[in-house]
């Protein structure tokens, strides 16, 4: 393993731990804030398609968001965790059209779309553990958003690469790795803070 590997694991058990002392009542404020100031993002707002994910346990939450985006005739697409950790892609149709599927996630239940339908999206929004002041990204370390990130460079995609976060995952630094991709902007219950775009 190397430095920033380890480095990247100690973060990520220090941030998740933090992350499970929050209250259930922590993360229902946090994500009606964040709900709240995604939906004012330009990157957001002007989307017609957006690519996200359902939040589940303490992450900062996400279920106001897609409901909003949903209202206002943005075209949502959400995550299907596949066997090698890739991810495939369906629409979302509400939160009665969700269903439990492995390690604890919701995922849409209409029809795959591929995985390469993240390509048409205008803006990502990227769960993560933290970002840092360059707009680098820390993630769970399953990898599933490398191929993502990947998949949207090699198809010359350039959506707009958001991440919603509690606003003390905001830190000095992220450990990198050479695949590792910036985002364009943060959300916290703070406020919005974007990044310069390489």
């Amino acid at each position: 393993m190397t430095a920033d590997m380890s480095d990247k694991a100690a973060l990520r058990s220090q941030l998740l731990a933090a992350r499970a002392r929050l209250t259930s009542h922590d993360v229902e404020s946090a994500g009606e804030l964040l709900a709240r100031g995604a939906r004012e993002l330009a990157e957001l707002a002007d989307a017609s398609t957006v690519a996200a994910y359902v939040s589940v346990g303490r992450e900062p939450g996400t279920r106001a968001l897609l409901d909003a985006l949903r209202a206002r005739g943005t075209r949502v697409l959400l995550p299907v965790l596949l066997p090698d950790n890739d991810l495939d892609w369906a629409a979302y149709e509400g939160a009665e059209r969700l269903a439990k599927a492995g390690r604890g996630l919701l995922e849409p239940t209409g029809p795959r779309l591929g995985p390469e339908a993240v390509c048409a999206a205008d803006a990502v929004l990227l769960p993560g553990l933290a970002v840092d002041g360059r707009g680098m990204r820390l993630g769970r370390g399953g990898g599933s958003y490398d191929r993502v990130l990947a998949r949207l460079a090699r198809a010359g995609a350039d959506p707009a690469l958001v991440v919603l976060l509690y606003a003390d995952e905001v830190v000095a630094r992220v450990p990198e790795e050479p695949h590792d991709h910036p985002v364009h902007a943060v959300v916290t219950p703070d406020g919005v803070r974007r990044f310069e775009r390489l």
